[in-house]
């Protein structure tokens, strides 16, 4: 038995209902957009000239994350430069301390020791994560995905490294060496500390602790792949990557804070 189907015309009262659904999803995707734009336009974007004491632009970036969680200030992204340090997170272990040459500052942020000094170009996050997603492992993988999108810009092949937090390329022998370390601390769901980048630091200065953990691994910098190393063509591919980073904090999870 053969069965004829006849397709009938939509009626009008049909083709008002898709013209509604249409023009909802269009007003849904455009609003949309419009907070994508809102969420970037609103962060500050700050770069301090000079050499910045490590203890003093820990208590600025606590108050302004405050500020931002009470509502009183705009996000920040603040790019520096510190004098010579070693910085403990809260996973540090003495026994890597190997020579405190110079002063030791406990960070509050998550990780082990690190160094920050000349050369290397800092970046502190606050970001509210109530309005970004509240997501740390999200916000690490998306900042991770930031520096390595903006070490492409300077032609520096960089990677994660599954179990090895941070931002990895190789050096001139092929081995995989450490070009950024990453530690955050998250506060009423602001973000705290951020990035660290070797632009072209004195590399002996890691020899007085072990980066990060992580003894059987070298650390490199932009200078010693023989890449743009300075701060002002570093700082322009951060900025010309942030508007993909911020985009993409809108991983679907939860994780306490």
């Amino acid at each position: 038995m053969a069965i004829l189907i006849i397709a009938s015309s939509p009626s009008r009262a049909g083709l008002a209902v898709r013209r509604q659904l249409a023009n909802r999803a269009e007003r849904a995707h455009l609003a949309r957009m419009q907070q994508r734009a809102t969420m970037i336009e609103d962060v500050e974007w700050r770069v301090s000239p000079g050499l910045i004491d490590y203890a003093t632009a820990l208590a600025k970036m606590e108050a302004r994350a405050a500020a931002i969680a009470a509502g009183e200030a705009r996000e920040l992204v603040w790019l520096l430069e510190h004098p010579p340090v070693y910085t403990a997170g809260t996973s540090a272990d003495p026994s890597e301390l190997v020579d405190p040459r110079f002063p030791v500052v406990p960070a509050g942020r998550g990780g082990r020791y690190t160094y920050h000094g000349p050369g290397q170009r800092v970046g502190y996050l606050m970001l509210d994560l109530n309005r970004r997603g509240r997501d740390v492992r999200c916000f690490v993988h998306a900042l991770e995905g930031w520096l390595i999108a903006a070490l492409a810009e300077l032609g520096i092949a960089a990677f994660r490294a599954p179990g090895r937090i941070g931002i990895w390329t190789r050096d001139r022998a092929g081995a995989e060496a450490k070009i950024g370390a990453i530690g955050i601390r998250v506060r009423r769901w602001v973000t705290l500390h951020g990035f660290s980048v070797n632009l072209a630091p004195d590399l002996s200065h890691f020899g007085g602790i072990v980066p990060c953990g992580l003894a059987d691994y070298p650390v490199t910098s932009a200078a010693a792949l023989g890449s743009p190393q300075e701060f002002a063509t570093f700082d322009a591919a951060l900025a010309l990557t942030a508007d993909a980073f911020l985009q993409s904090l809108t991983c679907v999870g939860e994780n306490e804070a």
